[in-house]
């Protein structure tokens, strides 16, 4: 199931089958990151960005011209902060302003990460999740959450409906994994709650 890409020609033919696409965890900033992602904002499929595709997209701005292609943006507060052009303690100073703003400005559902973690659409109220714990601060964490907002996009949620969903989802896998204790919580730890939680709806 995995596939060594090497230029965009050989991504278009997994793209075509793909329902949903996620661009940004391991992709770096190099010419062959930039091509990925160019690739995928190209894409007709909903389109989830998070780490290095949200820092790219804060290099080149807001594009000028985009299709309907619906996207969801998932920034923790520093890269919230390069998307404004602005420090991540502005983003803290003022969470749900940055949100929304980033969301209209990019014309996406935006999951600002960290403690609170806010759902924002354009035009629309914005929404706080009250789960999850400072155990979640660990590496991987928000690969996790990229993961299960785009498998709700896959299995035909509304991207901001899948984002909401993805991120209470998210945290309460996160709060039953901390049960014994916050310190030591990996990414990992999240799977065999989340499997119960989804299979509980």
């Amino acid at each position: 199931m995995c596939h060594g890409i090497e230029d965009p020609q050989a991504l278009a033919p997994l793209l075509e089958r793909a329902s949903v696409i996620v661009v940004g965890p391991g992709l770096a900033r190099g010419p062959w990151g930039r091509q990925m992602l160019a690739a995928a904002l190209a894409a007709p499929q909903p389109l989830l960005l998070d780490a290095d595709a949200l820092n790219l997209l804060a290099e080149s701005g807001p594009e000028k011209e985009r299709g309907a292609q619906a996207r969801i943006m998932t920034p923790h507060p520093g890269e919230a902060g390069r998307l404004l052009a602005c420090s991540s303690r502005d983003i803290e100073a003022d969470r749900f302003a940055a949100a929304q703003t980033i969301s209209e400005r990019y014309q996406a559902t935006v999951v600002l990460k960290g403690a609170g973690t806010l759902v924002s659409d354009p035009g629309e109220t914005i929404r706080v999740c009250e789960g999850g714990n400072p155990g979640m601060g660990s590496g991987g964490m928000g690969d996790v959450l990229s993961g299960v907002i785009a498998g709700l996009v896959a299995q035909g949620l509304a991207p901001a409906t899948a984002a909401t969903a993805g991120v209470i989802l998210h945290a309460a896998a996160a709060d039953i994994a901390a049960a014994d204790g916050e310190r030591g919580l990996l990414a990992g730890d999240l799977m065999l709650p989340l499997r119960t939680l989804v299979n509980t709806l």
